[in-house]
């Protein structure tokens, strides 16, 4: 599908369009790696190596040595070795880490114009996201819109799935099954006011801790995808999974502007043209692996509900929809970029 941009064009206004791809950050460009050197990325990742976006990351890796002849490459450090989003991305933001894979909430808190994305029932199919993530040169305003300020740029935005509640409870199919449920959500002002209209207590809280949390009762569950809540054994603490299909959120690769300005304006094109290489390595992996880890949970005694009201989950949502999206121009030409993929992309 190939989307007018005249819509969030005229939302977006005066913000000039840079680059197409990842825009930004880039300016002339400035030196490559010294020669015969190999500067290595370091591509921060909160979640365990078994999960796509690290694939996709080792992948960028390999391609970004051989498309820039050894100048440049990346090593990626999985299950918060690096410490938790929150943390790396200030270290993303002065230069001390090169890349991150992050909860699209997360950037919210640098430019709240995110939040378009992150929304409950924004998006009517992942195929709807896809295709708006695929819209390059129409996104570049908002993914370059934290760079003077916080220095970073954002490369792509790939799936991350289609997010459920689960916890150690019950099965849940209405909005009162939730009530004094104290569920984990991303850290972000939208997801904590999303879960708590759903009917649930919010617990902000990082990955890391999640586990934990549960097993000792101080969280009764959490939302998020199959293969989150497997590959972070969430299944084995919280074992009744219900398909709510609240949100299908994206992900998205950052690069500290600081590194992608020292690299030459040749390297720089040449990351930016790997952006839909490693995007459908992401999202093809998510796609692969949702049944595996359905399958490896359902081996361990998950539980699975299908029988939800997703219709009364997202009449209780609708007020936030409503209030984030008519803020601003700039939101409403997000939203009815949107809308035009969900009307070529329907659920099916």
């Amino acid at each position: 599908m190939k989307m007018s941009k005249l819509l969030l064009t005229g939302a977006i206004g005066l913000v000039t369009l840079g680059l197409a791809a990842c825009g930004g950050g880039s300016s002339s460009g400035g030196s490559s790696a010294g020669s015969g050197e190999t500067k290595v990325f370091k591509l921060a990742f909160n979640q365990t190596d078994q999960h796509p976006q690290y694939a996709a990351g080792v992948e960028l890796g390999k391609r970004l040595e051989e498309v820039t002849e050894g100048r440049y490459s990346v090593k990626v450090y999985p299950n918060e070795q690096l410490g938790g989003q929150a943390d790396v991305i200030q270290n993303l933001s002065n230069g001390t880490v090169e890349l991150m894979w992050v909860g699209g909430p997360v950037l919210e808190g640098f430019n709240k114009d995110f939040v378009v994305f992150n929304l409950p029932y924004v998006f009517d199919s992942v195929d709807a996201q896809l295709a708006v993530l695929s819209e390059y040169e129409a996104l570049d305003p908002l993914y370059t819109s934290i760079e003077e300020n916080k220095q970073i740029t954002v490369l792509a935005g790939v799936n991350a799935g289609v997010r459920n509640v689960y916890n150690s409870k019950h099965a849940v199919r209405t909005p009162e099954d939730l009530n004094g449920l104290k569920i984990r959500v991303q850290q972000s002002d939208s997801q904590v006011r999303m879960i708590e209209l759903m009917g649930a207590v919010a617990s902000p809280m990082k990955h890391g801790e999640t586990y934990s949390a549960m097993e000792t009762g101080v969280l009764d569950g959490a939302e998020n995808n199959e293969v989150t809540w497997d590959a972070l054994k969430h299944s084995e603490v919280a074992k009744y999974y219900s398909y709510t299909r609240h949100l299908i959120i994206p992900d998205y690769l950052l690069i500290s502007t600081k590194a992608l300005n020292a690299m030459s304006a040749e390297d720089q094109q040449a990351l930016k043209d790997l952006v839909p290489e490693i995007q459908k390595i992401a999202n093809d992996g998510f796609a692969a692996f949702t049944q595996k880890s359905i399958d490896h949970a359902t081996s361990i005694g998950a539980q699975f509900n299908d029988d939800v009201d997703t219709a009364a989950f997202k009449a209780r949502v609708q007020p936030l929809v409503d209030e984030s999206v008519n803020e601003n121009d700039v939101r409403k030409g997000l939203y009815d970029l949107v809308q035009q993929a969900n009307a070529a992309n329907p659920a099916k």
